[in-house]
Order: structure tokens, then C-alpha cells, then sequence
């Protein structure tokens, strides 16, 4: 990490220590436009908006390996995402890399300036999202228009956004990962409807929705990239915004870990503080343990996308062992905090239930270690990270 990238950390957390701590709770509410307003508005006199984006379509231009570095920091707060303008990052390189001159003008510049949300339509509830050739969406081409029929959840942000890039079969003769096109589709379009925003595990806020697609028609311009490439255009969207996951749990993580160390340093029980007893010892050291091996194995996944490689195993590596890992350190730190762990009066509880989502979103964990024993049962001596 170079001496720049160490003081734009700074910056960052500063930033996020500061403006975005103090009103975390009343950003995370309903009708929160106003609080999420003030906080991009004040990273961008910062300095600080967007800064992964690259910087002809308004963004900061960092490199992905020194952005990773930053993530890390943003992931301390969700709320921090919106704030900073990360919540945009993957949409917008996917619109960057294969929207049209009219797309990237209608939907990218707003996007990278915060003043729109974006949505993905991929997971459908009636068949597995873990194997998305089974999904049922289709849009037929009707001269100049695509007609969409489909049923979609887990569209997050698609109640805010103002386009969902639905994922839909165009081309059902095709081989099974050619049959699926990538399809902009205004939120505001006839036959378009959000269902419900679905509440998940005691959260009835969340940032999920479900949404209807009935016979919604939209130009054949609104096509992203090629006719039958949207599973390209997927896993070219997936595999970056993966080890971005995994360093916002580190950064999750992290924040965890520093809570417990420091109830445990204050909480007096039995003759003396929680610290000094074995076992809460024992927490903390192997939560820095398994902190300290999922950032550097997140950072090798990095690394290595950054030099033109796929990643596949090393991504996949991270994907479900630090999924475990967040999971292991928000525990141990609800567990020190004891009954004050589990109130909302501390965010531990908040992300314990966020964390147990880590599992499956962008490919549950069981996939993931598929990926990884195939190639190395397939070549265990060159498919191996360490090879």
C-alpha cells in the first residue's frame, strides 16, 4: 500500500467516523433521502465521491487494487456505500463497458453523480438462483420493441431505482449460456411493478424487492452489450463485485473486532475485566486470526484479477471463507457484549443478521466450494493458488 493510498484510508475513515457514524441509524430508516443527500454532498467537497469509477465518466479513476484498499474502510458502514457512491460501482462499469453512446448519456451519468439508483433483475423465486439457466424471463423481440414477461426478488434498490438491468431469455434455441440477454428497463414503464420491499430476518426496511415484469415493452435499443451475452455481462459484473464484498466484511469485520476489545477492556465480571479471562482471550485472538487470512487472501484475489486473471478459485476461496469468517467475529463480539449485543442500541445485531446473507448472495457457499474442489481435483498441482 503506498503512502497515498494509506492517507486516502485515512481520509475515508475520517469521513465515515465523523458524519456517517453518528446519523447511521436514521440514514438506515425509511425516508431517509434527505440524511443520504447531505452525506454524498459532503463526500464529494471531501473529495472523496466515487472514487473508484474511472475518471472519464466523472469518478476517482483508482486503480482496482488500491481501490480494494479503500473498500476495506468503506465497508465499516453500509451506509458509508451510498454515501461515498460506492453502491453504483459495479452497474456503472457494467453500463461503462457495454452501454451504447445514448445508454451511458441517459443512465451512466446520472449514475456515477448520485442523482439515480440502479437495480439488477437475476434471482427469481420459483426456480434456483444458484443455477441461473433456469431462469423463466423471457423477452421476445416485436419489431422495433423487447416485450418482457418475468418475475423477479432480490432486485435491491429496485423500489429507489430509477432502471433495472433485467436479465431475460431472448434466444431459447441457443446453447444453455447463450440463451439469456441484458435488458435496461425504466422503472417507470407500463407493466412494471414493484411488489413488495421483502423483509428479511426482523429487518422491515430492507433493500430488497420484488418486482413484476407484465408485458413491459421497451425499445430494442435498450439491449445492453450483445444478444445473447448477458451471462458474460454477469460474471464480467460478479467477479470484481465479489472481492468487493469481501473486503467490505473485512471492514464489517473490523469494526466488530474493535468493539469487542473494547468492552471487553471496560465490562468488570468475577474479580476482574472480560479481557483478562482465557476464554474471551481466545476470541480475540483467533478473530484476528481469521480477520488478518481472509485480508490477505482477498488481497491475492485482487491482485490477481489485477493482473488479467480470472480468479475463479481464488475468488471463490474468498467468497466462502470470508462469508464464515464475518460470521465468526460479529458472534464472538455479541457474545462478549452479552445481553447488549443483541439490542439495536449497538449495530452488532444489525450486522449479525446482514452477515448471515454473506452465504448466499453472488453464489451461496456450497457453489463456491464445488468451484474450488473441481479444479483442484482437476489439476491439483497447477489449479492450486500457491501453484
Amino acid at each position: 500500500m503506498s503512502e497515498e493510498i494509506r492517507s486516502l484510508r485515512q481520509s475515508v475513515r475520517r469521513f465515515i467516523d465523523e458524519e456517517v457514524l453518528p446519523v447511521e441509524q436514521e440514514a438506515l430508516q425509511p425516508g431517509s433521502e434527505q440524511v443520504l443527500g447531505e452525506l454524498m454532498a459532503s463526500a464529494k467537497r471531501r473529495g472523496l465521491w466515487a472514487l473508484g469509477h474511472p475518471e472519464e465518466i466523472g469518478g476517482g479513476g483508482m486503480a482496482f487494487l488500491d481501490y480494494v484498499f479503500v473498500n476495506e474502510v468503506i465497508g465499516r458502514s453500509e451506509v458509508a456505500m451510498v454515501a461515498l457512491g460506492t453502491h453504483t460501482l459495479q452497474d456503472s462499469l457494467m453500463l461503462y463497458r457495454y452501454g451504447t453512446a445514448e445508454q451511458k448519456q441517459q443512465w451512466l451519468e446520472p449514475l456515477v453523480a448520485g442523482e439515480i439508483f440502479p437495480a439488477v433483475g437475476l434471482t427469481e423465486p420459483e426456480v434456483a438462483g444458484s443455477d441461473p439457466t433456469l431462469m423463466r424471463t423471457k423477452a421476445v423481440l416485436d419489431g422495433d420493441e423487447w416485450v418482457i414477461d418475468g418475475h423477479k426478488w432480490f432486485t435491491t434498490w429496485a423500489h429507489r431505482a430509477a432502471f433495472v438491468t433485467v436479465f431475460a431469455k431472448t434466444d431459447p434455441e441457443a446453447p444453455p449460456h447463450q440463451q439469456f440477454s441484458a435488458i435496461l428497463v425504466p422503472t417507470d414503464a407500463d407493466g412494471f411493478t414493484v411488489e413488495r420491499v421483502i423483509p428479511t430476518m426482523g429487518n422491515e426496511n430492507s433493500t430488497h424487492a420484488e418486482i413484476h415484469l407484465d408485458s413491459v415493452r421497451v425499445p430494442k435499443e435498450n439491449l445492453l452489450g450483445e444478444r445473447g451475452g448477458g451471462f458474460r455481462i454477469a460474471q464480467v459484473r460478479l467477479g470484481p463485485g465479489r472481492i468487493y464484498h469481501c473486503m467490505r466484511w473485512l471492514g464489517q469485520a473490523q469494526r466488530a473486532f474493535e468493539l469487542m476489545c473494547e468492552y471487553a477492556t471496560q465490562r468488570y465480571a468475577h474479580g476482574s475485566v472480560l479481557g483478562e479471562k482465557g476464554e474471551i482471550q481466545r476470541y480475540i485472538a483467533e478473530s484476528a486470526a481469521e480477520i488478518q487470512a481472509s485480508r490477505l487472501m482477498t488481497l491475492d484475489a485482487a491482485r490477481a484479477l489485477d493482473a488479467g486473471d480470472e480468479a475463479r478459485i481464488e475468488i471463490s476461496l474468498i467468497k466462502f471463507y470470508g462469508a464464515r469468517m464475518l460470521h465468526n467475529v460479529i458472534d464472538r463480539a455479541i457474545q462478549v457484549h452479552g445481553a447488549a449485543g443483541v439490542t439495536a442500541d449497538l449495530p452488532l445485531e444489525r450486522m449479525y443478521r446482514d452477515a448471515r446473507f454473506a452465504r448466499l448472495y453472488d453464489g451461496p457457499d456450497e457453489v463456491h466450494r464445488m468451484v474450488v474442489a473441481r479444479r483442484m481435483l482437476k489439476d491439483p498441482h497447477r489449479g492450486a493458488p500457491w501453484s
